[in-house]
């Protein structure tokens, strides 16, 4: 995408997400967030002199499934290298991560367009490597929190494909959907869990040759992804325009001023003086594991976006809503099992559910009733038992108290009423009320009809069925429109 007549902006970005391990990566401590500063530290994830890592099995399952999942190959050979570098929350002087043989290679990502063919964002790399501490600054002293330190943590690098800001926020929002679909990551970005490099670069449009890269680090929030790169690249443009050159360098966003500013300059990859890690052995992937994972592998959003377009009548907008988040696709096609007819179980998903999980605190699963109590609530509304506004009364109470559709109904008195008899008796009450309303009526006020019902919903206090109000008030107002005996002209004789 050009930014200008004379440039356009070439954005690869480095995502790092921490994986769903009950322990850490190369030790048994516990894999959580939110214990007390270094609560699940040990030797070996602080570095203490002569301890070895052991490598996490469950750790492989789950890259394993990331590789397969964007289309990447799986290195039946793979080995750790150490990355060496000084910082203070890195306690060992080094990280231990893949270089030079990673453990997937290659793959790619594709993105909606929305109007045929996906983008395909070509993936360069997936490797392994441990997560390094936390520092903890305050006005009088910086610490450091090594909770973190020896966290599985999985880096997806992109090829340098990507052209927009825009877009670059599209990818991530496309990568944390298949993660979170694979159950590998929650990508939690407020947490740390999921968090973006972002390396752009400038060059003149037409060009092949890639010009200076900026780094912006630990980017942790979509907005700030956007707003960081936009920055970047209007600075870069401006300093090309001035006939200035740009300086590779690792920069770091000030959300607070809306610019980057420069942290140090870019490291090369010689810089860490990259080699084989002494203390873990080469690591072998047996064919068989990896089919064995694939044949248990969810679905992925792609797969599911492909099967909603091919099987159900749903509009793309309905089909990316319903397929960003995996418990929300889920929640949609078991109503659909539960005998709800597809669109209404879409618009009702896309709605109430999704307005009551964005509102609450609690998980999706917590936060909305089971699905097969919302399909029993919408099947009340197809039987006229209740109203489509009861319902959602309803749905809202559910959510609060837990308790089923047929409970909650009757408890609040929502129950639709359809005898013919009630709904007369109360219709003859409101046009005797509104009698000057009646005569409007027959003068020509055919809009009144509308007033008449509503009056008539009101004061049965919205539980009257509205096809049977609507046929009644008919009735009774062409009934009252005609002329009595009195006022008909004699026959004569």
């Amino acid at each position: 995408m050009a930014i200008s007549d004379a440039y356009e902006a070439v954005i690869g970005l480095e995502v790092h997400t921490q994986l769903l391990t009950r322990s850490k990566i190369f030790c048994g401590c516990a894999n959580e967030f939110g214990a007390a500063p270094n609560h699940n530290v040990c030797p070996v994830c602080m570095g203490m002199p002569g301890v070895l890592p052991v490598f996490n099995r469950r750790v492989l399952e789950l890259t394993i499934r990331v590789g397969l999942a964007t289309h990447s190959q799986i290195s039946e050979r793979s080995i750790f290298a150490r990355k060496n570098y000084f910082y203070p929350d890195l306690p060992k002087g080094y990280q231990i991560s893949q270089y030079e043989r990673p453990l997937c290679v290659g793959g790619y990502i594709e993105l909606p367009t929305g109007n045929g063919a996906p983008r395909r964002i070509q993936l360069a790399r997936i490797h392994l490597e441990e997560d390094a501490g936390k520092n903890i600054h305050r006005p009088t002293a910086s610490l450091v929190d090594f909770n973190r330190s020896g966290t599985p943590l999985l880096e997806i690098v992109s090829e340098p494909e990507l052209r927009s800001a825009e877009e670059a926020t599209a990818y991530l929002r496309e990568l944390r959907s298949i993660l979170r679909y694979l159950e590998v990551s929650d990508g939690n970005m407020e947490e740390g869990s999921f968090r973006c490099d972002a390396n752009v670069s400038v060059r003149p449009c037409g060009a092949t040759e890639l010009g200076a890269k900026t780094e912006i680090k630990n980017l942790n929030s979509f907005k700030f992804v956007e707003k960081a790169i936009k920055h970047e690249i209007e600075r870069q443009t401006a300093v090309l325009k001035a006939g200035g050159k740009i300086m590779q360098e690792t920069h770091l966003w000030d959300p607070e001023r809306g610019e980057t500013r420069p942290m140090r300059s870019k490291e090369y990859a010689h810089d860490y003086r990259y080699f084989p890690e002494p203390d873990l052995p080469e690591l072998y992937v047996p064919p068989e594991l990896v089919e064995q994972i694939r044949a248990q592998a969810p679905e992925v959003p792609a797969a599911r976006r492909a099967r909603y377009a091919r099987d159900l009548s749903l509009s793309a907008y309905e089909i990316d809503v319903l397929t960003q988040e995996r418990e929300v696709g889920d929640y949609f096609e078991a109503m659909v099992a539960a005998g709800i007819e597809t669109k209404a179980a879409a618009n009702w998903t896309m709605t109430e559910v999704l307005r009551a999980s964005n509102e609450s605190t609690e998980t999706f699963s917590n936060a909305v009733p089971p699905p097969a109590q919302t399909a029993a609530l919408l099947k009340l509304v197809a039987q006229n038992e209740i109203s489509l506004n009861a319902a959602k009364t309803a749905f809202a109470a559910m959510c609060k108290s837990g308790q089923d559709a047929a409970t909650t109904v009757k408890a609040l008195g929502l129950a639709q009423v359809s005898d013919e008899a009630t709904i007369s008796q109360v219709c003859d009450q409101v046009l005797s009320a509104e009698a000057d309303k009646v005569a409007q009526f027959h003068a020509g006020r055919e809009k009144l009809f509308g007033f008449f019902v509503g009056q008539v919903v009101k004061a049965m206090k919205g539980n009257a069925n509205p096809k049977v109000v609507n046929e009644v008030l008919k009735r009774k107002l062409a009934m009252a429109g005609r002329p009595s005996p009195s006022d008909l002209p004699s026959s004569g004789a």
